[in-house]
């Protein structure tokens, strides 16, 4: 075994090495081979033997032929359990909400999306309603939810969404479910802890994740884990005045960079109504028309990358990231006008910075990322020696997803 784990009985032991098996099959994927893990976790053949055997029995994990045989033994791939744990994952955006079922190794099946009136209790209540009935459903099987929000989210769950006036909103009271069991995070920065697990900062020592919807959100990722600030609420980079502004922002401040950026900002270019978390189908038609050479249309999205390059650059100089990476409307905007976009953050970084630009590129995971890394955040939780604890005292059998 490798690396020091604090363990000192055979017990601590045998749940240190369960929790690192199942965190690699998890992290892979569940596409790595049982002699693979025995390799990369410095383990004793027969040490994995028995760990898989019980994990198996624990209907934590079950194992599959992998898809390419050699001649020989056959070579078994450890992957989620038909009666293992899932966990619940919701995307909870300015004007709709997507959840879904997710299993060990990534595996995710959207199990509903549904528009919603943008208030507290018209967002939240039918997301907690439907939480519930697919907890009881899965009888068991469900360990968490995790929940992604378009807003700061500080201490206890509660969120402030500036455009849809949602100020310090409880959210775990509002959706309704047993103390501790949805953990509730930014969305970008559940987006920025997914590309460095499943995506383009996997491996990368300091990586800069951008998300534009509505409005921009943005999170430094060092050594895999975003940086949220001592009380979760950092990383606001969209309340930042980077680009010269002088508009008054919904979150109080003026001049903010998100101002210039997001969908809210195509909509004002074009003298169309904005803010409020509405008007998503209508800026896709400016980017519609943009890609199809209408003038004013180009003219908006050029302004908008045009921001997103500047303010960028100033992230850039200041944090110096290996990676940037754009989600949503950032990579649409990367697409369709990546030379403007680059022209400016170029003419933004400093000289140092403009020898050695970092990479900056659309995003792995696209409109997914908040999803999966609501995901991560609730397996973060689960794969631990007291999560795996919680999984072997739970007495009720588990139904399929």
């Amino acid at each position: 075994m490798s690396g020091n784990s604090g363990a000192t009985t055979t017990g601590e032991l045998r749940a240190h090495n369960r929790v690192r098996l199942l965190r690699a099959v998890h992290d892979g994927g569940a596409t790595l081979t049982r002699s693979r893990l025995t390799r990369d976790l410095e383990l004793a053949r027969g040490t994995a033997s028995v760990l898989v055997g019980g994990l198996a029995e624990d209907a934590l994990l079950h194992e599959e032929p992998a898809p390419e045989q050699t001649r020989g033994r056959p070579t078994m791939v450890p992957g989620p359990h038909p009666r293992g744990p899932v966990v619940l994952a919701a995307d909870l955006r300015e004007d709709a909400w997507e959840l879904a079922a997710c299993e060990l190794g990534g595996r995710t099946a959207v199990l509903e999306v549904r528009g919603h009136d943008g208030t507290p209790r018209g967002a939240l209540e039918p997301l907690g309603t439907a939480l519930r009935e697919h907890r009881a459903r899965l009888r068991g099987r469900a360990v968490g939810a995790g929940v992604a929000v378009a807003g700061p989210i500080g201490p206890g769950g509660r969120a402030d969404v500036p455009h849809l006036g949602w100020r310090a909103v409880d959210v775990p009271a509002l959706l309704g479910l047993p103390s501790g069991w949805a953990r509730v995070g930014n969305d970008t920065a559940l987006a920025g802890l997914a590309e460095a697990r499943r995506g383009l900062l996997r491996g990368v020592g300091v990586g800069l994740h951008l998300h534009v919807d509505f409005d921009l959100g943005g999170v430094l990722v060092v050594g895999g884990r975003p940086l949220e600030g001592a009380g979760g609420m950092g990383a606001e980079f969209g309340h930042m005045p980077l680009t010269g502004g002088s508009l008054p922002c919904a979150c109080g401040a003026t001049g903010c960079w998100a101002l210039d950026v997001g969908a809210n900002a195509l909509l004002r270019h074009m003298g169309l109504a904005h803010g409020g978390g509405r008007g998503r189908e209508q800026a896709e038609r400016v980017m519609a028309a943009a890609r199809a050479g209408e003038p004013a249309a180009a003219r908006a999205v050029a302004a908008a990358a045009r921001a997103l390059g500047q303010g960028a650059a100033a992230l850039v100089n200041a944090h110096d990231p290996e990676v940037v990476t754009l989600s949503g409307l950032a990579a649409d905007l990367h697409g369709q006008a990546g030379a403007v976009l680059a022209e400016s953050l170029t003419g933004g970084l400093m000289t140092i910075r403009r020898e050695r630009p970092p990479l900056v590129t659309p995003a792995a995971l696209g409109r997914r990322a908040s999803l999966v890394g609501a995901m991560e955040s609730v397996f973060d939780a689960f794969l631990t020696p007291e999560g795996l604890a919680g999984w072997l005292a739970r007495d009720t059998p588990g139904s399929t997803v």
